[in-house]
């Protein structure tokens, strides 16, 4: 799963990849400076998994992870070719979720596109360019629908309804996403045009350190401006966590962090958050040769969980023992779990929880 970091250009994508992945994607005072998209393979803070690992003493512990995908910066035209507008919309597209970095700190020293900071025009100009690419996506679909509304086809007359629908709403700038279309209609009729405007989306707002723990009036704006769209707002003092990072000893990465007034690391809620955002959670496997979170999306049953770890493990599947993470903890033991008959075992239906600890038993 791939959440595209995007955002106008100079407003902080790549310095807040850099703190995220620990890469080192290029990052300068300057339009364009990213051109190909970064991508980093990012860890899933997770104090689930450092409790376990305690408990269980294993040889080796393996995190979830989230790829996040550093996107050029894009500007006004871009759904018309303008800067690297189509590299830009053919990178975003891939993702399945958005991380848009808006800036909302003043400093003389950090140029702006536009000349000034506005979060709410930046947010507008990038939003109009996805909106006029998705408007792009339901005129080409109308042609062919309306022919076949024309012959009295009954499914197709529903989709030009809903198809109508989006374009109204795309040509009064509302994004796909916060549309008012019907469950069942957006499922089986909207998805599958996967519309940029469609993903879901954490807006980032960059602030400065002073702004780190309460935000600031530009942050307040950006709060208000999205509260219709079903989109979360964090905020994050990108220069500071970057500053954090560079602090090898824990010890002193905590001592900063206090300082400003913060009990973790801006980027590790925000990975947390970018993971929510994917519609994704985590399941267990516990033993002496390695603890491991493994991720799921939201709703998976049993099978398509053991499925994450081998095909083989989904189409043998037979059952699954599982645990409470909780029921875990407060006993201490596998063994113990089981002593106090915590231990369930699920069939194939059993839809999985955030934090199983489990088993699977299998035979292909």
């Amino acid at each position: 799963m791939k959440a595209g970091i995007v955002g106008l250009p100079n407003v902080g994508k790549s310095t807040l990849f850099n703190c995220l992945s620990n890469a080192k994607a290029q990052s300068a005072n300057f339009p364009f400076c990213t051109i190909e998209p970064n991508i980093g393979i990012v860890n899933v803070p997770d104090m689930r998994l450092e409790k376990l690992e305690e408990l269980v003493k294993p040889e080796r512990v393996l995190p979830a992870t989230v790829e996040i995908v550093d996107i050029a910066g894009l500007v006004k035209g871009a759904s018309k070719g303008e800067g690297l507008g189509n590299q830009f919309l053919g990178n975003i597209r891939e993702t399945d979720a958005i991380l848009h970095v808006l800036r909302c700190f003043d400093n003389d020293n950090v140029v702006h596109v536009d000349g000034n900071v506005n979060p709410i025009r930046d947010k507008e100009t990038i939003d109009i360019e996805l909106q006029l690419k998705d408007l792009e996506t339901v005129d080409k679909k109308l042609e062919k629908v309306k022919r076949a509304a024309k012959t009295g086809n009954k499914e197709a007359i529903k989709e030009q309804e809903v198809l109508l629908k989006l374009k109204e709403g795309l040509e009064a700038g509302i994004s796909v996403r916060a549309i008012d279309i019907a469950e069942d209609d957006r499922k089986e009729l909207v998805a599958p045009l996967q519309f940029i405007t469609d993903k879901p989306v954490l807006y980032v707002c960059n602030v400065d350190e002073d702004a780190a723990v309460n935000g600031n009036e530009y942050v307040e704006k950006v709060k208000e401006a999205v509260k219709d769209e079903h989109a979360e707002v964090l905020v994050l003092a990108v220069g500071t966590e970057a500053d954090i990072t560079e602090l090898d000893d824990f010890e002193e990465r905590k001592m900063f962090l206090n300082d400003i007034g913060l009990d973790e690391a801006g980027s590790a809620k925000l990975i947390r958050s970018a993971y929510k955002l994917l519609n994704q959670q985590t399941y267990f496997t516990a033993g002496v040769k390695e603890v491991r979170a493994w991720t799921i999306p939201v709703g998976a049953t049993a099978p398509q969980a053991a499925g994450v770890i081998h095909t083989d493990f989904e189409k043998g599947f037979i059952r699954a023992e599982v645990i409470k993470y909780d029921d875990y903890v407060s006993l201490g033991s596998e063994a113990k779990v089981k002593d106090a008959g915590k231990l369930s075992v699920e069939g194939k239906e059993y839809v999985v929880q955030d934090g199983d600890v489990m088993h699977f038993r299998f035979n292909v």
